[in-house]
């Protein structure tokens, strides 16, 4: 029996996959249980046409996250934080500061989209990375500076 997944199934496949299975998984659990339909031709057509249209909003999504990066990327922030004689930073320096910098500099950027591969302790220059998209992320240099 064809059937199409309603949401990602693990060792089946992903939402909106048509698969083949048993009469008796597909009737007596995968549909009951909401994470499959059957793959009639109507709901074929629906699926395709949802397909269609995802496909377009998502391309729009990566556009505009693309665009984002390439203005941030044009960035250098500097980062102010107290510090010790010498050099190290009291506590560290996170996404929540970067965040905030970026708003400064006019950019909304969600905090947990931030990465910062190293720990933050003393002055001088880094770099963090921000994932727009699951396909764009750019990199951001900043400069930690006494305050």
């Amino acid at each position: 029996m064809q059937i199409i997944l309603k949401q990602d199934v693990r060792g089946l496949g992903y939402k909106d996959d048509v698969v083949e299975v048993k009469n008796g998984y597909g009737r007596n659990y995968l549909i009951p249980q909401g994470m499959a339909v059957i793959a009639s031709p109507s709901a074929l057509k629906v699926l395709a046409e949802n397909q269609r249209q995802r496909a377009h909003k998502l391309a729009k999504i990566k556009a505009d996250a693309e665009a984002l990066a390439a203005t941030l990327g044009a960035l250098s922030l500097t980062i102010p934080a107290k510090v010790s004689e010498t050099g190290t930073i009291f506590g560290s320096v996170n996404t929540i500061q970067i965040a905030e910098a970026l708003e400064k500099a006019g950019h909304t950027v969600d905090r947990k989209i931030i990465v910062i591969e190293q720990p933050v302790k003393e002055v001088g220059k880094y770099t963090a990375k921000v994932n727009l998209h699951k396909e764009v992320s750019v990199e951001i240099p900043f400069e930690v500076v006494a305050e």
